[in-house]
């Protein structure tokens, strides 16, 4: 079956303001209500909403039975289609009330577009010249409402600007970058920035401990979080701690859906233990980007340049190595286009290193260190 989504196209392409007939509906999402202006559009066989202003509204969609493509009126496919998805939504005109079912496609220029099966179903009395919608049908006035509202037309730039507003409120919604925090505990301590553009959020012990020397502890904040959307939490040490007293963080990551309490793993490289009181600053919190991948397998990856190169091969350069006598050891040393030194040959890993290239190593050769 063909859904012919007929001059729809060809109608947006005119510039006259009274080109369409815009009114202001409000929608019900799953978590709250929009209210948005829509297009009547004798011209639409179906009720169409926007797939990207359902995704921002958390309006919830239904896999269609079959999959429609969307055609226009010379018979072409539309950039709007396929329509693999449909909406119902509880929608008020007004005082008039419904539960309207939509067909889910990518509309360019318009959030909804009430078509003819709307229309139909409703048959409401147009006025096109004052765009005036008056519900007065049996349908209506038996189900819809208790009274035959009369409801008006905006101008279409209006609509529209109108609409955009209401966009560019949810885009700013969804870069909401302040991180969630819940007190586990009424006398912890909320993160804190030492400066405005400070990357990281200072991290607060809510309880006392020893970090032994060369061991590690775990300390308590007494605090949950959830980072911003897309994100996940870094902790990383403080670095006055890691340069004052060799304090360093273990196990820095935070999932973003991890709702338990953050407790950082500290780590004491010194030769003295060192203690944490309750309220000690002890590392930072940082909200970094993530991406949310999967693994799949495949019989063969691409090839690379590097290939199976791995620990220390970017970078190196081809050697020659030849065995020298300690005197001409010494006269190549001092020329200043050749790298010479001595050879440390691992079995293990079978690999051969360079182990040290100054002058200590001539006088070590000298003395008969290295026979």
């Amino acid at each position: 079956m063909r859904n012919l989504y007929a001059a729809l196209n060809n109608m947006e392409a005119l510039n006259n303001e009274n080109d369409h007939i815009m009114v202001t509906i409000r929608l019900r999402g799953t978590t709250r209500q929009i209210t948005i202006n829509a297009m009547i559009d004798l011209g639409a066989t179906e009720d169409f909403i926007d797939k990207e202003f359902c995704s921002k509204y958390n309006i919830r969609t239904t896999q269609a039975k079959t999959i429609r493509e969307v055609y226009l009126a010379d018979g072409r496919p539309s950039a709007m289609g396929p329509i693999t998805h449909t909406a119902k939504v509880p929608m008020d005109i007004g005082s008039h009330r419904e539960l309207a079912t939509f067909q889910v496609a990518k509309l360019p220029n318009h959030e909804v577009i009430l078509g003819m099966p709307w229309l139909k179903q409703h048959s409401p009395r147009i006025d096109w010249g004052q765009g005036k919608i008056t519900f007065e049908s049996e349908r209506c006035t038996t189900w819809c409402l208790k009274e035959s509202p009369t409801v008006y037309a905006i101008p279409e730039d209006e609509a529209r600007e109108e609409n955009l507003k209401v966009e560019f409120g949810a885009t700013q919604s969804k870069k909401d970058q302040r991180i969630q925090v819940k007190l586990l505990d009424p006398q912890a301590k909320l993160p804190t920035k030492g400066s405005a553009k400070a990357a990281g959020h200072d991290l607060y012990a809510n309880e006392e401990r020893i970090i032994p020397a060369r061991g590690q502890n775990v300390v308590a904040t007494g605090i949950s979080i959830t980072p911003p959307r897309g994100t996940y939490g870094r902790i990383a040490p403080r670095s006055g701690m890691a340069v004052k007293h060799h304090i360093a963080v273990n196990a820095g990551v935070i999932d973003s859906d991890y709702t338990g309490e953050i407790k950082v793993v500290l780590v004491n490289m010194g030769d003295q233990d060192y203690p944490i009181r309750k309220g000690d600053r002890i590392a930072q919190l940082i909200t970094e980007k993530t991406v949310e991948s999967n693994c799949y397998q495949v019989p063969k990856l691409g090839e690379t340049k590097r290939g199976q190169k791995g620990f220390g091969s970017t970078g190196a350069s081809k050697a020659q190595i030849c065995e020298i006598s300690t005197r001409a050891f010494g006269k190549f040393y001092q020329r200043p286009d050749t790298t010479t030194g001595i050879l440390k040959y691992n079995k293990k890993e079978g690999r051969i290193s360079l182990e040290s290239v100054n002058i200590s190593t001539e006088l070590a050769i000298k003395s008969g260190k290295y026979p």
